[in-house]
């Protein structure tokens, strides 16, 4: 199937081919039709590729803070790779999509396979989409007109949010779709609309649906004309649709308000607020969060759970379906908004027409073509299939930030035959599957798990998925590298290690790590080396200043991500049991304080771990501490000897010979674990780390979030 990316390096456009998604249990396979490109949203992110790397700095000066503290904490090398990394993640563009349904996941029932519905699917031939962001189309509603829902959906939660009344005067400043769209939307509210904007043929087509309008490029005075038409009193309330950086707009907005008017932003304008025209007139303002309820919640979007309608009565899916309902009885006509119609194949030619401004289109729709069974395929080719399988001969599943920006460019360095990537979505996979060299791009992974070509599979997915996963491939005779964490709860401990029982009983034991990486950074190395001098007992400390992350973020999630804990603090849990040497005999954890306003309070904890040869050890996993501290410090008491280990870039010691000290840049050893990895699998060695000793991490790991006490 074919989708369209945009390039945040360059602003280039590309349609590329990419392995069909598979549909999931509440998600929807959509075959599209028509998807419209959002004139506003897709000139901006045009715009912001084009422009050079300073240009795109003094857009987001909130980005060039954070990178600055990056700098402090991690150093110049590290920050630098992650900017790159970054600007060379190509983007999906298009948010309105109507198509056909080609599957449904076994908890959908308000579609079946043949409906024509609209999503808020990107510009691809296939998508999958979440059961609350798919609608059905009604029958005398056209593809085309249809591919507007998402759009006008915008404009419908801007004017519920200024809860437009019978009789009353609204002002909407910009007249491009989604204003247009919001003057018939307030005039079917049996409201008087004036409408604002520098091109007359918009301010034409305005006047076509009842609204009385204003030039905003000519001599008139755009307030002067507003209060003028409202007898001096001023518009009841104002909907800002336009697209600029200036302040003018909301300066004008709240200056033609009548008192206590309503004031709200549905666009993207200056926000430096003048306080006495807000003061004055007691305005109230506000700004319009896309589609309405539901936007940005995963629990809605993405788990597929709705709010009950007695409590939230307009979600995203209901304002698609009011949208439809007033296409349907003609309330809402897009038709005269449609510019043209442009096939998929010939994309950059409709994003060059929507780069030149003085084009004046307005709604261009892409088509798709209804043959086309290439769409279909899970496999697609990215480059030369070797001619004969080799030992590490590679399939990563997993193509997000991670599995993108650092395995695959790492199994590449490490001589990895690199045959296959797996993705969800299928084009993730094409995009890091390119950068790093796979033979192809897939989202099946059950034809990757009966590929007897591949030998070694490695999995950077979610931690949900982890223990399932690398039970699956270790029963299909793969060498298996897995993410941290192994498991998310002890009965996948148990389970996996009944696999290993069983794989072993048959004599066909595989390779299996997890990636422990800090295990294997160069910096802990000299730590180890120096702790196994000492006969003696130790005392490690760990400060991990791990920062916030928001509580609907998934790794926050116990069921998908285990929290924060188990998701990542088992990396400084086996990091202590590395340098120790020995088993972990005891465990326990003292969370502090109580949910934040971000509604999280396993992130702030203290893990203590006693050791099987009497060491014991300190982990401080904090959530609460400036993002210009370094991340990781760590510290060991041994023998009359004291070792400070600080953010993987210098080691400073007391008690130890000269030239113990090491400095240099940031190195956690994500490269040269999955080296070590790859040359074990081609050699034949043992396992890097016993699979006892990774299960016996894991387990302490899951003990620890489960045991943490909420404060007295």
């Amino acid at each position: 199937m074919r989708q369209i990316l945009q390039s945040l390096k360059t602003g280039q456009i590309e349609v590329v081919e990419a392995p069909a998604p598979l549909v999931r249990r509440r998600h929807v396979l959509i075959e599209a039709r028509r998807s419209l490109i959002s004139a506003g949203t897709e000139r901006m992110l045009l715009e912001f590729g084009k422009s050079n790397l300073l240009q795109k700095a003094l857009q987001q000066p909130d980005k060039v803070k954070q990178t600055l503290q990056k700098v402090q904490s991690d150093g110049l090398s590290a920050t630098f790779e992650a900017i790159r990394s970054k600007l060379d993640q190509p983007l999906p563009l298009g948010y309105c999509s109507a198509g056909i349904v080609r599957a449904v996941g076994s908890e959908v029932s308000h579609v079946r396979v043949g409906d024509r519905v609209v999503s808020n699917a990107p510009h691809a031939e296939l998508a999958v989409v979440g059961r609350n962001l798919v609608a059905r189309i009604p029958d005398n509603v056209s593809d085309d007109e249809a591919a507007f829902t998402p759009l006008a959906a915008i404009a419908l939660q801007g004017c519920r949010l200024a809860q437009p009344t019978l009789g009353e005067t609204f002002c909407v400043i910009g007249l491009g779709l989604i204003g247009l769209i919001a003057v018939q939307l307030l005039r079917a509210c049996g409201c008087r609309v004036i409408g604002a904007d520098l091109s007359e043929e918009r301010l034409v087509m305005a006047r076509m649906w009842g609204a009385e309008t204003i030039h905003m490029g000519g001599d008139e005075d755009p307030v002067a004309s507003a209060l003028a038409a409202t007898s001096g009193s001023g518009a009841d309330g104002v909907l800002i649709a336009a697209a600029t950086k200036s302040n003018e707009v909301v300066s004008q907005a709240a200056r033609m308000s009548r008192k206590r008017g309503r004031i709200v932003l549905v666009g993207v304008v200056g926000l430096t607020l003048t306080r006495d025209e807000f003061y004055d007139k007691e305005l109230t303002f506000q700004v319009s969060c896309s589609y309405g309820p539901g936007r940005y919640d995963p629990q809605y979007e993405v788990h597929g759970d709705d709010y009950p309608v007695a409590f939230v009565r307009w979600t995203e899916q209901r304002n698609f379906e009011a949208v439809l309902a007033e296409m349907a009885v003609g309330r809402l006509n897009v038709s005269p908004m449609i510019t043209d119609t442009i096939d998929i194949s010939d994309a950059a030619t409709a994003y060059a027409r929507l780069s030149n401004r003085s084009a004046g289109d307005l709604g261009l729709l892409l088509s798709y073509p209804e043959s086309r069974s290439e769409k279909f395929v899970t496999r697609v080719m990215l480059g030369t299939v070797p001619a004969k399988a080799s030992p590490a001969t590679v399939a990563l599943v997993g193509a997000g930030n991670f599995g993108g920006r650092v395995t695959a460019p790492a199994l590449k360095a490490a001589g990895a035959m690199l045959k296959t990537i797996v993705s969800q979505s299928g084009v993730s996979g094409v995009i890091e599957g390119r950068k790093a060299g796979f033979a192809s791009a897939a989202t099946d992974i059950g034809e990757i798990l009966s590929d007897t070509t591949i030998d070694t599979v490695v999995i950077a997915t979610r931690h949900d998925s982890h223990a399932s996963l690398t039970m699956r491939a270790l029963q299909a005779g793969k060498h298996v590298f897995v993410e941290k964490p192994l498991a998310i709860f002890e009965h996948e401990l148990d389970e996996i290690k009944n696999t290993l029982a069983s794989i072993e009983k048959v004599g066909a034991m595989r390779q299996l790590m997890v990636g422990f990486n800090r295990r294997f950074s160069p910096f802990s190395v000299r730590m180890k080396l120096l702790l196994d001098t000492v006969r003696e007992p130790k005392a490690l400390i760990a400060i991990i200043n791990a920062g916030a992350i928001p509580s609907g973020h998934w790794t926050q999630d116990r069921e998908q991500g285990g929290g924060r804990i188990v998701g990542e603090a088992c990396h400084f849990i086996d990091l202590m049991r590395f340098f120790v040497g020995a088993p972990i005999v005891s465990i326990a954890a003292t969370r502090f304080g109580r949910p934040g306003a971000d509604g999280v309070a396993e992130d702030k904890m203290t893990i203590t771990i006693s050791f099987e040869d009497g060491s014991i050890a300190t982990v401080h996993y904090f959530a609460n501490g400036p993002k210009s501290l370094a991340k990781e410090r760590y510290e060991a008491f041994a023998g009359g000897r004291f070792i400070r280990l600080d953010n993987f870039r210098r080691i400073e010691t007391i008690g130890w010979r000269s030239g113990s000290d090491m400095r240099g840049t940031q190195d956690k050893g994500q490269a040269a674990v999955l080296d070590t990895f790859i040359k074990a699998v081609k050699s034949g060695g043992p396992p890097l780390i016993p699979a006892a000793e990774l299960i016996e991490v894991s387990r302490w790991t899951i003990r620890a979030a489960n045991c943490a006490s909420e404060p007295s």
